[in-house]
């Protein structure tokens, strides 16, 4: 079932979840083991995130550095498609631009077709870790809206490897990430707009929002959405907050602000138990405010924990 069809087809509050792949070396189980207290809540999907390369410094015998590519997060398709298969979930595999050839992206598309994973979440991908500036390979594409369009491509027959014979017609279904306080890179809230709608113009069937802490923040960007034509399904993404660095990681890395209210009963935490409690006490009152308002589906960054995730949850389904 396509992310849309889950939305139409419920007639009750749903909380959908994102999961990172483990670190390299670690065993699936640890994403078995997050699932398995997750899944009792009857999830109508789980996101797994995708991450491109990375340049590491590797010192040589002579103390020299050594750059050397590594892929610290692999396996999305693997992972997804052992999630559907345990869980019979609905999974949304990430698919980025950063570091991929439109190649290896079809070998990607083709993999997980063959799979019957057929939801897709894509996004452009992160800078590189070192200057914080977005690389595309020569190879691969530069935008979110241009993997859009490889993928619809896709869907009609037409494969960037010309000489298949008899291709496949994919029936891929594509969302997209939107920021109500927009994308870090935007140089205002206008041109943002501009490009979320150009990737719901080329295909893209919903939009999850990246984390917001005021829901008048999201109401409003819904707001902004349907006065420039977008009409699709928007799903309020939340973040609960669980550690004290999260007060200055989160609007550093994302962009985004804070309400004071929030800052402050963070900040008199003695310790980061109380601050997963302020954060799930926090993310609980949004939920159920976003709810009354007409959003049933929620969906929850995870980053891997989920302790408060699960009382969150229990609190509010």
């Amino acid at each position: 079932m396509t992310i849309p069809e889950h939305i139409a087809k419920s007639n009750s509050p749903r909380i959908s979840y994102e999961l990172l792949p483990p670190m390299k070396g670690s065993s699936i189980d640890t994403i078995f083991s997050t699932l398995d207290k997750l899944t009792p809540f009857n999830p109508p999907f789980i996101n797994i995130t995708y991450h491109r390369e990375e340049l590491s410094y590797v010192r040589q015998p002579d103390g020299s550095l050594k750059p050397s590519v590594v892929r610290k997060r692999p396996g999305t398709v693997g992972i997804a498609s052992a999630i559907q298969a345990k869980y019979r979930v609905d999974v949304v595999p990430h698919l980025i631009c950063g570091g991929f050839s439109r190649q290896e992206t079809e070998d990607a598309l083709i993999d997980l077709d063959f799979l019957g994973i057929n939801n897709l979440l894509v996004v452009r991908g992160d800078g590189d870790k070192i200057t914080g500036r977005f690389t595309p390979n020569p190879l691969g594409h530069r935008h979110a809206s241009d993997l859009i369009e490889q993928i619809m491509a896709m869907n009609k027959g037409i494969y960037h490897e010309q000489y298949i014979e008899n291709p496949t017609h994919t029936n891929f279904s594509v969302g997209v990430a939107g920021y109500p306080e927009k994308h870090p890179e935007a140089p205002n809230m206008e041109e943002d707009l501009f490009y979320l709608k150009l990737k719901v113009d080329k295909g893209a069937e919903y939009i999850v929002t990246q984390m917001f802490f005021d829901n008048q923040v999201f109401f409003n960007f819904v707001k902004r959405c349907r006065e420039a034509g977008i009409t699709v399904p928007i799903i309020p993404g939340l973040k609960p907050i669980s550690i004290k660095d999260h007060l200055q990681m989160l609007p550093r890395t994302f962009s985004l602000t804070m309400p004071h209210d929030l800052v402050k009963a963070v900040s008199q935490c003695t310790d980061n138990k109380q601050v997963k409690q302020v954060g799930a006490e926090w993310a609980t009152a949004q939920i159920k405010e976003l709810m009354a308002n007409g959003y049933p589906f929620i969906h929850i960054y995870t980053m891997g924990i989920v302790d408060h995730i699960v009382n969150i949850s229990k609190n509010v389904l």
